[in-house]
């Protein structure tokens, strides 16, 4: 049986922000269960399985969407059993139809042991506040 380590769960991580700053949508959505659920800010109500999610990832791509970069930074992993709790800051930049946007956001993704594999089950993305000036 695989362990739940801090490492196994920044690598998971790792692949799910690469797949995603590659608009790779098949090794993206591969990383996250089926009744994975999302709250992301921008949206108007929870998204609560991974086929919800792939039908609006679908519509943004149909927009003329694309990721053009994604950097995980902040991370902290927190494991209880089976289940772990990962926390970290996303900077990323967007394009739509060749206008880019950046955002900072800061997320949460809790990831469980699901038949020895390590799987998003659920992901909450939340707008980070300014940064203060020292």
């Amino acid at each position: 049986m695989a362990t739940l380590t801090s490492d196994r769960v920044l690598a998971a991580t790792d692949e799910l922000v690469a797949a995603f700053a590659a608009t790779d949508t098949d090794a993206y959505f591969g990383c996250f269960a089926d009744d994975a659920t999302f709250v992301f800010h921008p949206e108007p109500a929870r998204l609560n399985d991974r086929a919800a999610y792939e039908t609006v990832w679908a519509g943004w791509l149909t927009s003329g969407w694309r990721v053009v970069s994604c950097v995980s930074s902040d991370r902290m992993v927190q494991t209880f059993g089976d289940v772990a709790v990962l926390t970290h800051t996303v900077d990323t930049v967007v394009e739509v139809d060749g206008d880019r946007s950046e955002t900072r956001e800061r997320e949460t993704i809790v990831f469980a042991l699901r038949d020895d594999r390590l799987l998003a089950v659920h992901e909450h993305l939340s707008t980070a506040p300014a940064a203060v000036d020292a």
